[in-house]
């Protein structure tokens, strides 16, 4: 094995579950996402002689989302944000579930979660990018700015964006349920 591969394997591989976070994400079919960061992957490792530091995390995210970009591009299709199948959620659902709760909480747990799922995917591309990065992959405004190719401040304002209209959403649906109810 070279040792171009050996520092690969040791610096961009452990971040491979955030490059598909952020692809399942971007692209939401999960046959898309996988397909991009099998690309992404590709691409990372033949230009991974040109990477500056060690902090290779924040390269690797911009790398994963060019290819969406390119794959969007190629397609020339509008980009629809599908939501789950009720399948894919529950599949999904119960490798989150922490093994010990009760039924009961099992099942709000798993509606919460739903519910958070479908209200992110309704989110703006550009909203919804900035908040899985910050909130899922804990990554920090400079590298999500290095990442989006924009600035700190475009970050910033887009994130602030992003929770406001999941906390709207979340409320209006909450209203909703009450509604229906009585």
């Amino acid at each position: 094995m070279s040792d171009r591969r050996r520092r690969f394997e040791a610096q961009a591989l452990p971040h491979l579950d955030a490059a598909y976070n952020l692809a399942r994400w971007l692209a939401r079919p999960p046959l898309d996402a996988d397909d991009i960061v099998q690309d992404a992957m590709l691409r990372a490792f033949r230009a991974f002689d040109s990477v500056r530091g060690d902090d290779v995390k924040p390269w690797l995210m911009s790398i994963v989302r060019n290819c969406f970009l390119t794959a969007v591009q190629s397609s020339k299709a509008k980009l629809n944000v599908p939501i789950p199948s009720d399948d894919e959620i529950a599949a999904d659902d119960r490798a989150l579930m922490a093994e010990h709760l009760d039924p009961e909480a099992a099942a709000i747990q798993a509606e919460r979660s739903r519910h958070l799922n479908s209200v992110i995917a309704t989110l703006p591309q550009d909203f919804r990018e900035v908040l899985v990065l910050r909130e899922m992959e804990d990554m920090s405004y400079r590298e999500i700015a290095q990442i989006t190719g924009n600035p700190v401040g475009t970050v910033m304002s887009r994130l602030a964006r992003a929770r406001a209209l999941l906390k709207e959403k979340c409320q209006l649906d909450g209203e909703r349920g009450r509604h229906a109810m009585q």
